[in-house]
């Protein structure tokens, strides 16, 4: 009897306060029995820690683009092969820009370039910047090359106003997760 191979996730994290939220999808994405690799970037590091997502994770978390690897396997090109899935949760006005230019400046950008496999993304972002021409267009960009792209909430926003740009939570989150992977498995 061959033994089946976990669903893998790459999941990128951002430098967002939403970055907290990212925790909470890890938990609930272990508790289905999913492998999860945790990309950070280096801004996302200044709201979670490493240590909080590979403690949830029970995975070495990944961040520095240019840290020594054990034998010779790129980290940006291993996560990329071993993810089913490639989110990214929370995802900022930044982060959508530089993946709707193909800019690849760091660990978790080139993964996402590298990865061949479905993509989410979870924006997180101040009302104005969700609303502004630019990242209205490179989110159409990033649609229109496949990349599902979840609709923001409505809320309390971290600048103490109203508005729209919070992150889904991650139960939503994690419903379109399960669908896409429905999907890649049919």
């Amino acid at each position: 009897m061959t033994k089946e191979r976990r669903v893998g996730i790459a999941l990128g994290v951002t430098g967002s306060i939403a970055a907290y939220k990212a925790a909470e999808l890890v938990r609930l994405m272990k508790s289905r029995g999913w492998d999860v690799r945790v990309i950070m970037t280096r801004a996302a590091e200044r709201f979670v820690s490493a240590l909080t997502f590979r403690a949830l994770s029970q995975n070495p978390v990944a961040v520095d683009m240019f840290e020594e690897v054990k034998g010779w396997a790129p980290a940006h090109i291993s996560l990329a092969e071993r993810a089913d899935l490639f989110v990214i949760a929370p995802c900022t006005a930044n982060v959508v820009a530089k993946l709707a230019l193909g800019l690849s400046d760091d660990l978790l950008t080139c993964t996402a370039l590298a990865a061949k496999v479905p993509a989410i993304l979870a924006p997180a972002m101040n009302e104005a910047m969700w609303l502004h021409p630019a990242t209205r267009a490179n989110v159409a960009l990033l649609k229109a090359r496949g990349v599902r792209v979840l609709d923001v909430g409505k809320g309390g926003l971290a600048c103490g106003r109203e508005g729209r740009g919070r992150m889904a939570e991650p139960e939503v989150i994690m419903a379109a997760l399960t669908k896409a992977l429905r999907r890649t498995k049919s």
